[in-house]
């Protein structure tokens, strides 16, 4: 009986979250409460809310509590011309975040590659976690040539976006110049920082920025939470190039 107890608790969190009992962003009894409430062990009560968080619907933060997860994903444009802000904004969703930590090193043969730079160059090294409505969505890190940004942690601090920090070094447009998506299980502190089970998938954008002309400017790699977020891939007005067809009939 005590090993199937769990699940009763876990059908019961289940059922109180599909009747609208605990609302999307509602948080849930503390642990001794829910204890009480289904007389149930604390072993059973942290086992089911292990599972309901492998299964994406409730959410823990370190210190705060556990979560129902929001059921309506957050669309996120990738185009070439992604900007996480208007992203977010444009779903009536307030953008946030903030720097984790920072250093200046040497690149490895990967970033270098994907700036342009050569192995062994110094490189700003950003490490980043990213809100919206003040629930983590994405963490990871990214990459900038320290010759093109010697100040740029100095210039970013100053400024509300990434887009407004690249305007004050005479960069008024920046592109998506490749984007690679993959899915795995999360490192642990991916997992801590975006406040999800170890178990549960994120997904991986593997991003290079570039100026119009090609020059490398960023290379990330995010770890996005898989239950809150779905991408949808901008298609470029070229991909769909007019049939001779129709431009007889125009011409």
């Amino acid at each position: 009986m005590a090993d199937s107890k769990w699940i009763l608790v876990r059908n019961a969190i289940d059922s109180e979250i599909k009747a609208g009992q605990l609302k999307p962003g509602a948080r849930l009894p503390t642990e001794p409460d829910l204890c009480a409430k289904f007389d149930a062990g604390r072993h059973s009560v942290r086992r089911a809310i292990a599972a309901l968080s492998i299964e994406g619907k409730v959410r823990t933060q370190q210190g705060s509590g556990t979560y129902v997860e929001t059921p309506e994903l957050i669309k996120y444009v990738i185009g070439r011309r992604t900007r996480f802000r208007q992203n977010l904004r444009e779903q009536g969703l307030a953008p946030g975040g903030k720097m984790l930590g920072h250093s200046v090193g040497k690149a490895d043969e990967k970033v270098a590659q994907a700036l342009g730079i050569k192995p062994g160059d110094q490189v700003i090294r950003i490490e980043r976690l990213t809100t919206a409505d003040n629930v983590p969505i994405a963490y990871g890190t990214a990459y900038k040539p320290y010759d093109r940004f010697p100040d740029y942690i100095h210039r970013r601090a100053q400024h509300k976006s990434v887009t407004d920090t690249y305007k004050s070094y005479g960069i008024e447009d920046y592109v998506r110049a490749d984007t690679t998506v993959y899915t795995r299980q999360p490192r642990t502190a991916e997992a801590h920082a975006l406040a999800q089970h170890p178990q549960m998938p994120v997904m991986v954008v593997s991003s290079i920025d570039a100026l119009l002309d090609g020059t490398p400017i960023s290379y990330s790699q995010v770890a996005w939470a898989g239950a809150r977020v779905r991408f949808s891939l901008e298609a470029e007005p070229e991909d769909f190039p007019i049939p001779l067809e129709m431009e007889r009939q125009n011409g």
